[in-house]
């Protein structure tokens, strides 16, 4: 199954993953919207932590609409049937699930890559 493997000692928190994240999937210059994050880890001077979704599965499981569904190894939202019960985001194991005030569903990752194309310490990359 495709996921991302992470080095988190690459990362340089430069947050082009993000900003790339919410540019491709709502036409927004708003790491908010993204779904892959960066936690800075203050104090601590260049310490990041990546945060994106594995591809458990552990959401649809939980998910009592059947909003969530499989593909491919991915994990998709359907807005539609989706009733915004939060218990997906409650159920993540890697808590990388969220809501964002403006859209009336989860946010999650949906492995499209453009994250790695922006990465130049190359703290991205296609895993197993």
């Amino acid at each position: 199954m495709r996921s991302l493997a992470l080095n988190q000692e690459k990362c340089t928190g430069c947050s082009l993953c993000e900003l790339i994240c919410a540019l491709i999937h709502f036409g927004e210059n708003n790491p908010q919207k993204a779904a892959i994050h960066i936690d800075r880890k203050f104090p601590q001077p260049g310490s990041f932590e990546i945060k994106v979704c594995n591809q458990c599965g552990r959401c649809q499981e939980v998910c009592p609409q059947d909003a969530i569904f499989e593909k491919d190894g991915i994990y998709k939202i359907d807005p539609q049937k989706c009733n915004f019960c939060r218990l997906c985001i409650e159920e993540c194991p890697l808590h990388v699930l969220f809501i964002h005030e403006n859209i009336p569903y989860p946010l999650k990752c949906d492995l499209c890559g453009e994250c790695l194309e922006v990465c130049a310490p190359q703290a991205l990359s296609w895993g197993e």
